[in-house]
């Protein structure tokens, strides 16, 4: 794996992704939620939907690798997770994020990343271990918000961590299966 100079250039970090069905039915509801909120930007591929779990943009090479041991090493069994609302997110005006969210089906994933979380603190990390967490997939970012509504749940069995760049698409520069 290499990642150098991937924080400084473009965008890394690390997410899960929807097995391919769960984005592909993920993307057809946000074609008709799309239609009926009268949103007009451009969806979110299907490929780059995503969960962001931590942003890497800007840590040291140093600093990337020592996350990236502390990714490998977490031992946690695979989890379901599941999304039952879309809503806007307050971004900037003409750029509002709008996505699926959740609460109950999102426990365990919130529980996971505060994991993670204190895996890294333990390698001098400690920058994110303040960070929020509102777990979302972003379907597509509009001038228009839209209030919160409940949608059918969508979800999927969480089962890798994948180290993302975003730099003229998603490269995936790793991935660790979760295993206990």
């Amino acid at each position: 794996m290499t990642t150098s100079g991937a924080s400084r250039d473009g965008r890394l970090f690390l997410a899960i992704l929807p097995d391919d069905e769960t984005a592909a039915r993920i993307h057809r509801m946000a074609e008709i939620l799309k239609r009926a909120h009268g949103l007009r930007a451009q969806l979110t591929a299907r490929d780059r939907l995503h969960v962001t779990l931590f942003p890497l943009i800007g840590l040291a090479e140093p600093d990337v690798e020592k996350a990236c041991e502390a990714f490998g090493e977490m031992r946690v069994e695979p989890f379901e997770i599941s999304f039952d609302r879309s809503m806007s997110f307050r971004g900037r005006p003409g750029s509002r994020p709008f996505v699926l969210t959740g609460e109950d089906g999102l426990r365990q994933l919130k529980s996971f990343r505060r994991s993670l979380a204190a895996a890294l603190m333990k390698r001098g990390l400690t920058y994110f271990g303040r960070r929020e967490f509102t777990p979302h997939v972003t379907l597509l970012f509009d001038d228009r918000a839209v209030e919160e509504h409940p949608i059918g749940p969508v979800g999927w069995t969480v089962r890798h961590l994948v180290l993302i760049h975003s730099m003229k698409g998603h490269h995936h520069l790793a991935r660790w299966p979760l295993r206990v």
